[in-house]
């Protein structure tokens, strides 16, 4: 232990006090740690079944490859870029994260009669690659904020069960050897005391004894006289 410890009863009582904080909280902080990381595998595993669908959504739009030159001046990247992702919030474990709720897209500014058809799918198309893309950037930004999350706790749960809690045992142990000490040298020194009390004790009940002997030699002689 770095720091020095007073060997006193009111240390000792605040060291048994904080051991008992420590060890009620450490279970808490555990099963915060267990909820994050199942969360944290069930986030994984819908951010990568996400990430699959922006791959099969990307595959169905190039098909539009060879005739997108050709849309008559149409800007569909602008027109399939989300102007906003709408999020709520969750609460896990005690840690607030987004979730996803839908994406909304500019009103299209193109003329349906002047356009090939297909522009409107492709459209639509590409617009599902954009939602599927933010969908995951929301996966991506739970699974950043519930890891930094479970970092703290981690290191928290280390920091009660490797230092906090053997540091609060370890001054326990020592100022209960150190009073125990104490206690025992007061003991001894009282025994001395008391046996050094006893001797004079019996040392004035011998001065008593002999004292009263002479006085009742000298009043026998007195008499005789």
């Amino acid at each position: 232990m770095a720091k020095k410890v007073k060997l006193t009863r009111p240390e000792l009582k605040k060291h048994r006090d904080a051991l008992q904080r420590f060890q009620r909280y450490l279970p808490m902080l555990k099963l915060k740690q267990q909820q994050l990381q199942v969360t944290i595998r069930d986030v994984n595993k819908q951010r990568k079944e996400a990430r699959d669908a922006v791959t099969v959504a990307r595959k169905k739009f190039e098909a539009y490859g060879e005739i997108l030159a050709d849309t008559a001046g149409v800007n569909l990247q602008e027109m399939a870029t989300p102007k906003d992702v709408d999020t709520t919030w969750a609460n896990v474990a005690g840690v607030r994260i987004p979730v996803f709720a839908g994406t909304e897209f500019p009103a299209p500014s193109y003329s349906l009669f002047s356009t090939p058809a297909w522009v409107d799918r492709a459209l639509a198309d590409l617009q599902e690659v954009n939602r599927r893309q933010a969908e995951v950037d929301v996966f991506d930004q739970q699974y950043r904020i519930l890891k930094k999350e479970l970092t703290k706790i981690v290191q928290r749960v280390n920091l009660f069960e490797k230092v906090m809690i053997p540091n609060s045992q370890e001054a326990i142990r020592i100022i209960r050897i150190a009073l125990g000490d104490e206690m025992t040298a007061a003991v001894g020194r009282a025994k001395i005391a008391k046996g050094k009390l006893s001797e004079e004790g019996n040392s004035e009940d011998g001065k008593c004894v002999y004292n009263s002997n002479e006085i009742e030699a000298e009043t026998a002689e007195s008499s005789t006289q």
